[in-house]
């Protein structure tokens, strides 16, 4: 199957309403990811903006400044993004840096066991809690590997993601003669869903490629195979040795 980026094939008196509409796609691929990229960035930016600027006294807001600086039209309207980005930056930090203190993660503890008792509040931020800390989980528990596995039957192969080593008691309970893993499969074109599944050491074949590169093929399915891995001369190297996981 082609992609936009794709060549044109060889086909003889294609019509010129044929070439542009391959030029149009294109011209679309490159252009949506680059457009919906800014306009996402933009949106975010002015709703933070709107939620920490009505916090922020008239007189300090940046459009007022520049206005008072340049000696402009108070009533002139003048749009200063990024300001309550910066607000919001500085206070999220300084909330971390006192979370991480003796003082702050008591008062944590407190202010959550008060929430523990409240019972539709304590619900709503159990599940909050839960999706923040799997969305800004630290890197070392993230995915660690690409990897195939033969499913959902023998001979059939798919992409998924080594979470962990399997702990507790389903490591226990699946049996000491082989080690298993935690394989995250994920799910095509939208890789946040998918299925938990526990799999012998044996039955994992891990990737060379990285963790990107394997998300990347399956949110484009199929469609965007990661570039091989070649040396200074441009020779394809060989795979690496089974040095995956622990």
């Amino acid at each position: 199957m082609n992609t936009p980026f794709d060549p044109d094939p060889v086909i003889p008196r294609r019509s010129v309403v044929a070439r542009l509409r391959a030029s149009f796609l294109t011209g679309l691929v490159v252009i949506a990811p680059v457009g919906l990229t800014i306009w996402l960035i933009w949106s975010v930016v002015g709703w933070i903006d709107g939620f920490v600027l009505p916090l922020v006294p008239l007189s300090y807001h940046p459009d007022r400044l520049i206005q008072d600086l340049l000696g402009l039209d108070p009533t002139s309207q003048i749009n200063v993004r990024g300001f309550g980005v910066i607000i919001f930056l500085l206070f999220t930090i300084i909330i971390g840096w006192m979370a991480k203190g003796i003082i702050g993660r008591s008062l944590i503890r407190f202010a959550e066991s008060l929430v523990e008792r409240t019972p539709v509040v304590r619900s709503i931020y159990s599940g909050i809690k839960q999706i923040s800390e799997t969305i800004f989980a630290q890197s070392e528990r993230s995915f660690e590997t690409a990897c195939l596995i033969e499913y959902p039957r023998r001979g059939i192969w798919a992409i998924g993601f080594v979470s962990t080593h399997a702990k507790g008691e389903i490591s226990r309970r699946s049996g000491p003669e082989d080690e298993m893993m935690s394989i995250f499969l994920p799910t095509t074109p939208n890789p946040t869903s998918g299925f938990l599944l526990f799999l012998p050491r044996k039955d994992v074949v891990f990737l060379d490629m990285s963790v990107e590169d394997a998300a990347k093929l399956v949110i484009s399915a199929g469609l965007v195979y990661p570039q091989p891995r070649v040396d200074d001369e441009g020779n394809p190297l060989p795979p690496k040795l089974e040095s995956k996981p622990n």
